[in-house]
């Protein structure tokens, strides 16, 4: 009895010699196909990563890298730029966030409406189209359409209505340029962002609104009940793991930045590209590289509170 008992254990034992090569001749096709992913991960992910150091050197032009400490972590502090772009990509981020993400939460709804399906799937695709415009394409449009020329389409038209006596150049007005700033944003990325409520409402067992149907519930009552109790665990979840993007904004404010409006519109990114590119001096690579950790560590820090509330809300990590 005894030997038959441990026969399998052996047999067990055996086969969990090398579970890894076993596996890496088995998925062999997988992880060839994976091996390209993995190359360009570490080549433009991880190896750039080494160039942290030299937000602890002076690094000048072709100069030899001079090690200076948190001299430059230290200048930063005392710089206005800096605390105004910091404080610039806050707001911005945090704003364009929010109105998007609840502005597509608003428009999955009303498609959800939508019964005829030729008519549902073409508005879809008219809205999923504005993604796909490069952010210089949508700038070019847009500086034409709010231009205060004649050629100004929102200025000619507020204009005729006797809404305003002369144009209003919108995108080099401080008072202006994040409402446009927001309402383009909105233009451009909210039919995209539809896509995961969408498939979230999609989900949603159509026996609960036939038995709501059943009970008497009305349409504002099966929203209330069962679309948006359905829903909340993707918007907190979308949230969360965009809230972890928002220090990465650059390419939407720099192709609708000028100089009128950089006291509003300056953010992080583009406040390095200024001090390296546009400053008037030599550029200071080890400045510039000091500004940017700090970018990335105030994203991490973002990261981790985000996770934190996760686990409050929904009981479990982000991941």
């Amino acid at each position: 009895m005894n030997t038959i008992k441990k026969e399998p254990a052996a047999k067990a034992a055996g086969s969990n010699k090398r579970p890894l090569l076993v596996s890496l001749r088995y998925y062999k096709g997988f992880y060839l196909m994976f091996l390209p992913v993995l190359a360009f991960a570490i080549v433009f992910n991880y190896l750039p990563m080494f160039g942290i150091r030299y937000a602890f050197y002076s690094y000048k032009g072709i100069k030899e890298p001079v090690f200076i400490g948190l001299a430059h972590f230290q200048k930063m502090m005392k710089m206005s730029g800096f605390w105004n772009a910091f404080g610039n990509t806050i707001t911005l981020s945090v704003v364009k966030l929010l109105l998007n993400t609840f502005t597509a939460v608003a428009l999955s709804l009303m498609l959800n409406e939508l019964r005829g399906a030729a008519f549902k799937k073409i508005t879809q695709t008219i809205v999923y189209l504005p993604h796909f415009m490069s952010w210089v394409v949508t700038a070019s449009v847009f500086t034409l359409i709010l231009s205060p020329t004649s050629a100004g389409l929102v200025n000619s038209v507020l204009i005729k209505l006797g809404i305003l006596k002369e144009g209003i150049y919108f995108l080099a007005d401080k008072s202006w340029w994040r409402t446009m700033f927001y309402g383009i944003n909105v233009w451009k990325d909210t039919g995209w962002g539809t896509i995961i409520f969408i498939a979230t409402l999609s989900g949603i067992n159509p026996e609960l609104y036939e038995a709501a149907s059943m009970d008497g519930a009305g349409r504002w009552n099966k929203l209330r009940y069962i679309t948006m109790p359905a829903l909340n665990n993707t918007i907190i979840t979308v949230l969360i793991l965009n809230l972890a993007k928002v220090m990465n904004l650059f390419e939407s404010v720099f192709v609708m930045q000028n100089d009128a409006v950089t006291q509003v519109s300056d953010v992080l990114h583009t406040y390095i590209y200024t001090q390296t590119f546009n400053s008037g001096a030599l550029p200071d690579y080890g400045y510039t590289t000091a500004v940017g950790l700090t970018a990335s560590l105030v994203g991490c820090l973002f990261v981790l509170v985000c996770n934190k509330a996760s686990h409050k809300v929904r009981g479990r990590g982000i991941v």
